[in-house]
């Protein structure tokens, strides 16, 4: 396993907030596969969805993951849905340490509802939206993780040392 933190879970969970803090700590690289597939097209992520789908962005998802292999000593932050592929998962596993990210769905969807770009949650019921999605995708997460962090009561900086503390562990720094 390379000395890499991914940074998984639903959208609103804090994985970009966390993962830069967690990155400025260690000295690491940070990189935020959702950021690196808007630079590479060149359009938003709700501009894709609306262009070309949902199929192709996960493709461009999958293909930013896989640049990311040649990493070592950073913190990747990943869209959402990136666990929805097996293929994605795996890379994953091979990038390092994989932490999951969750918070309640109050929460979330509280967090979520602040930004109105959100692709999938343009629907008649947003909120249905998050729980049906969240249902779907957990089981995915904790598959994929191996270390799962809540961060319902927790702030951006001690949600940023329980990363640390557990990559410490892991990586036996």
């Amino acid at each position: 396993m390379r000395n890499n933190i991914v940074l998984i879970g639903f959208m609103g969970s804090g994985k970009t907030s966390v993962g830069r803090l967690v990155a400025q700590r260690l000295g690491f690289q940070f990189i935020d596969t959702d950021a690196l597939v808007v630079e590479r097209v060149g359009m938003q992520i709700s501009e894709i969805f609306a262009r070309h789908g949902e199929p192709w962005f996960r493709d461009q998802e999958t293909a930013a993951l896989r640049s990311l292999c040649i990493l070592n000593r950073a913190v990747v932050s990943t869209g959402g849905g990136v666990i929805l592929r097996e293929e994605n998962r795996e890379v994953m596993q091979e990038l390092g340490l994989v932490v999951w990210l969750t918070a309640s769905e109050d929460t979330i969807f509280e967090r979520v509802s602040r930004n109105k770009k959100r692709p999938l949650l343009q629907t008649a019921d947003p909120r249905q939206t998050v729980h049906d999605l969240l249902e779907q995708r957990r089981p995915l997460y904790e598959g994929a993780a191996q270390f799962t962090l809540d961060s319902t009561q927790l702030g951006h900086d001690a949600a940023a040392e329980s990363v640390i503390a557990k990559a410490r562990q892991a990586f036996s720094w």
